[in-house]
């Protein structure tokens, strides 16, 4: 008797123990454990944090609803001071230590590219980081999921806009890092589609740049255009320094720059760049994502601005794939359920994906710095 009664208990612990190890990581009956390493101080400090706010603007509104199949989403974040090395060791912790169900929304091409590796050997999605490096595109990684445009998009779109009134001399400046050379990538393949000579192709460092000498080889070539390929606060100085250094090129930057923390610290020098944009004017209420987003913003005191319109949407598109994935919730469900996504209107911005295909949203369009520090579209 007392022997069947061990093996009963031991019977039971034994289930108890598979019913445990067959749970998926980061999730429990309440909550989906998300992580995330970005630069929340550092030179991309202001963008990060208005990204941020549009995602938590989403993911309150989804938790105060009961969350995902009754489970909320509960965020992790650590500092990785926009620093590749330190990306990796947070993305280690989050996914070994904290064993999140996820990354979500990091930033920077060397930082994702660092941590790439990881993600497959754990088997753990990352979704929406803030590079459009188009390394991230082809081929598509199991692990990671895009959803703004491509950068060389955003570079072509720039070439074909200054061509089209009449601006051929046309130069780039770039970072001199993998993100920098993405961009150059793209922006040597525009000109030599129309036939152009690049009129400047000038880099710098991305740590302690000298952007007075990068100044004076813009001045020196003096192109009518000039593209910018950097984060956020080296974009700023250089401008800065072009200015002073009394060039009146038009500058275009990209929109990893769209924030309105970057048009503040850029200042009067701000008037009339040209920035791209991913996503739909965070203003425009006249589409849905807009009046949601809006709505959303205004609820939980996020910056209305186009950082934190792709914080927003970067967020809504996690949701829906955590919702296809069912309440069954595991990893490769959740990555089967996001490859089922095609074209999914999320309001004004369309996203797909496939087995083959972790792009997203191919949205680009341009947009100019007013003088009163607005985006003019």
């Amino acid at each position: 008797m007392i022997s069947l009664r061990r093996k009963a208990l031991a019977a039971l612990l034994l289930g108890g123990t598979l019913i445990a190890a067959s749970a998926e990581e980061g999730v429990t009956d309440n909550t989906i454990l998300i992580g995330q390493t970005v630069g929340i101080t550092g030179t991309v400090a202001g963008p990060v944090k208005e990204m941020n706010e549009g995602a938590n603007a989403y993911f309150n509104q989804v938790n105060k609803q009961g969350g995902i199949y009754g489970r909320k989403i509960e965020m992790r974040m650590l500092d990785d001071k926009f620093d590749p090395a330190l990306t990796l060791a947070n993305a280690e912790t989050l996914i070994k230590k904290d064993r999140v169900f996820a990354l979500f929304q990091g930033r920077g091409t060397p930082h994702t590219k660092g941590i790439l590796p990881l993600l497959e050997a754990n088997n753990v999605p990352l979704v929406a980081p803030s590079t459009g490096a188009t390394i991230f595109h082809q081929p598509a990684h199991k692990m990671l999921f895009n959803i703004r445009a491509k950068y060389q998009d955003e570079v072509v779109r720039a070439v074909e806009h200054f061509t089209t009134i009449g601006i051929q001399a046309i130069g780039i400046l770039h970072v001199d890092d993998a993100f920098g050379q993405d961009g150059l990538e793209g922006f040597q393949k525009a000109m030599a589609a129309r036939k152009l000579q690049p009129a400047a192709v000038i880099k710098f460092g991305r740590v302690n740049p000298d952007n007075a000498a990068a100044a004076a080889e813009v001045v020196k070539a003096n192109p009518s255009a000039l593209i910018i390929v950097s984060s956020a606060k080296n974009t700023i100085d250089v401008i800065k320094a072009i200015r002073a250094a009394g060039s009146h090129t038009q500058i275009m930057t990209l929109s990893n720059n769209s924030s309105d923390a970057f048009v503040k610290d850029l200042g009067k020098a701000g008037n009339g760049v040209i920035v791209s944009q991913i996503t739909p004017a965070p203003h425009l209420v006249t589409t849905k994502l807009g009046q949601e987003f809006s709505s959303a913003a205004k609820a939980s005191g996020a910056t209305i601005s186009y950082a934190a319109m792709e914080g927003y949407v970067n967020a809504k598109v996690l949701v829906e794939g955590l919702r296809r994935a069912g309440p069954k919730l595991t990893r490769d469900g959740f990555v089967r359920a996001l490859e089922s996504m095609q074209r999914v209107d999320f309001g004004g911005l369309m996203v797909t994906y496939g087995a083959g295909d972790h792009t997203g949203s191919e949205f680009v369009e341009l947009t100019m710095i007013g003088k009163d520090g607005r985006f003019v579209r």
